[in-house]
């Protein structure tokens, strides 16, 4: 039968691609962690939802792919599927299932919405590092840090803190700060699309003391990024403008 890995954005309808919607709707099942669909669940109110906790993508997957086998399945993902998605465990799961047919959608990521909302920072050349160190070692995420900063990308911060990470974010900054200037141009956006989205824009030296959670996105700029009109904003380099 047939697999959809969807991205759906960051929770809202409207921020939800058209092609993701009709993956859901033409599915007999939705599969995926219990926070997610908790947040989809009002748009499709017929489906039938299956979920999973946090840490449990393989068992996730495993169960979207026996579902798979004689139903249409959805296995969702907030954001994008590929980007901290579900698509390539799915992808390397499946191969012990060929006899399903499997489609990655792909959704709007926090990246993307949440720049928009602080106006456009993404302009030019950037990197996006998870701060999540329980599939990444500390130490690869602390080596991409410093490369990215090195080579003056915009920089996108994904699960920037938790309540047992509560000091990674304040760590990113101080590694950042060995090589970019306190008055960097950042902003955050918390809640993306969702009941009660907040930003700011600010300083490097001020982001490293302000508190963060897993749903929060952290931009920093690079070395051109500056405030136009109250927005944060990377040119892209058009040397006649």
């Amino acid at each position: 039968m047939k697999l959809y890995i969807v991205g759906f954005g960051s929770g809202s309808r409207e921020g939800m691609t058209i092609a993701a919607q009709e993956a859901i709707s033409r599915s007999d099942v939705i599969v995926g962690y219990t926070t997610y669909t908790e947040l989809i669940r009002p748009y499709f109110p017929e489906k039938p939802f299956l979920s999973t906790g946090m840490r449990q993508e393989r068992e996730r997957v495993e169960l979207a792919l026996s579902e798979a086998r004689h139903k249409t399945v959805s296995l969702i993902c907030s954001g994008d599927s590929q980007l901290y998605g579900m698509a390539g465990l799915a992808l390397t799961l499946a191969e012990a299932c060929p006899e399903i047919d499997i489609e990655i959608v792909p959704g709007v990521t926090a990246a993307m919405s949440g720049g928009a909302v602080l106006g456009s920072p993404l302009t030019h050349d950037f990197a996006v590092i998870s701060l999540s160190d329980l599939l990444t070692p500390m130490e690869t995420i602390q080596k991409r840090l410093r490369c990215a900063a090195q080579g003056d990308f915009v920089i996108v911060l994904y699960n920037p803190s938790s309540r047992k990470r509560a000091g990674h974010l304040a760590m990113a900054c101080d590694i950042l700060l060995e090589i970019r200037s306190p008055e960097t141009v950042c902003g955050f956006v918390r809640n993306i699309g969702r009941d009660g989205q907040a930003h700011r824009i600010l300083t490097l030296a001020e982001l490293r003391d302000t508190p963060a959670d897993m749903f929060t996105t952290v931009f920093i700029g690079n070395s051109e990024t500056r405030i136009i009109g109250g927005k944060m904003v990377t040119p892209r380099g058009y040397r006649n403008v």
